[in-house]
Order: C-alpha cells, then structure tokens, then sequence
C-alpha cells in the first residue's frame, strides 16, 4: 500500500475488516479492539437514524416486541397501559347489565316504601325512603335511590308513576317480588342503559 505523506490522518476502511491509519512518518495496524469499536460505531450511527423523536414516542403491542426494538429503544405498550389509554367511564357510571348492581327482594304489604318518579326524560320510579319500622326497612335490602325494574315478572321500567305502583297494588301475591337497579335513573335509561332484550331476559330468570 502507498505511504500517504501528508501530515493529516487518513482513514481507509474496506469490507474485509482491514483497517490501515498513516502518517507522514509510519504505519499503524488497527488492533481487534479497534475494529470491533469501529464496527459498533457504525451500527450507532444506523441506531441513532432509526432512533427519531417520533418512533422513540411510538408505542408498540406488547406481544409484538422483538429484539431490535429493545435494541433502538422503542417503547412497549404494555396491557395494563393500552386499558387505561382507553376512553374513561365517567366516575358516576354504574353498569346496569351487570347482574350485580341488581337487587331482588320479596315483600308483604304495606310494605313502607315511599316512591318518587324520576325525571320526565327518563320515567320509572326510583326509592325515595323507607318508613322506619317498616316492613321494606327491616328487611335491609332496599336503599333510597334505588329504581324499580321490575314488579313479580312484570318489567316497569321506564313506566309513568302510577302505572308502576299500580303493578305492586294489583299484586295478589303474599309476598310481592321486587326488582332493583342500585344506580341512577341516567346509567338504567340513558344512553349506557341497559337494553331492553337484556332486561326482560334478566328479569324472567331471575
């Protein structure tokens, strides 16, 4: 190889890992260690190009993770975060086909349970109180705010008030089955509300 005369450092770098640096008075071999910090300084420079502020901000599925993203620093979306990056439910949401916000109870009359019809937009009627000494109050089932869905097998949710207790008047029953959604008039009938197929399939097995 020509001996470059220069007093500058000339690099000369081929593919078969041959490294040679000259100078003006000698010739300098690149030891392994040299080549292997060349080497990876080439692969940072490939890492640092891939490496953009808009893929290190991207988020991939965990299962989707391999080797070469841990290796350019992309970040991982794990279960837990792609579940809380999802649209919240409001804090006062109450799932009303969740068979657990419902409660069933069978009662004698006078059963002292003072109704309230909700908001026009809505219908039903919902709890108001419980008599004290009443028959509903001791049995400790039934709380304020709790709306009536159903009378025995009969569904009177959404009903005008009148229609709704006219169903535990006619009752015949000694003991009269009641069914309760524990939540608001807006999670039973508004746009989350549960849907009428699911009401009647709950109520008649239940």
């Amino acid at each position: 190889m020509k001996v470059i005369t220069s007093a500058a450092l000339v690099a000369l770098v081929s593919t078969s890992d041959a490294f040679t640096f000259v100078t003006s008075t000698r010739k300098l071999s690149c030891s392994s260690q040299s080549r292997t910090s060349l080497k990876m300084g080439l692969f940072d420079g490939v890492k640092d190009a891939f490496s953009a502020p808009a893929l290190e901000t991207s988020k991939l599925d965990a299962d989707r993770e391999t080797p070469i993203d841990r290796w350019m620093g992309w970040n991982v979306k794990s279960e837990d975060e792609m579940v809380a990056g999802g649209a919240a439910a409001p804090k006062d949401f109450i799932d009303s086909m969740d068979t657990a916000n419902y409660v069933t109870v069978a009662l004698k009359k006078p059963m002292g349970i003072v109704f309230e019809e909700n908001d026009e937009e809505f219908g039903g009627i919902f709890v108001l109180s419980l008599t004290e000494g009443g028959i509903a109050a001791e049995n400790g089932s039934i709380q304020p705010g709790d709306q009536l869905v159903a009378v025995g097998e009969n569904k009177v949710g959404g009903l005008a008030f009148d229609d709704a207790l006219g169903a535990i008047i006619d009752s015949q029953a000694e003991e009269t089955k009641l069914v309760f959604f524990r939540g608001s008039a807006k999670n039973l009938y508004g746009p989350t509300g549960a849907s009428q197929d699911w009401l009647t399939e709950f109520i008649g097995s239940n």
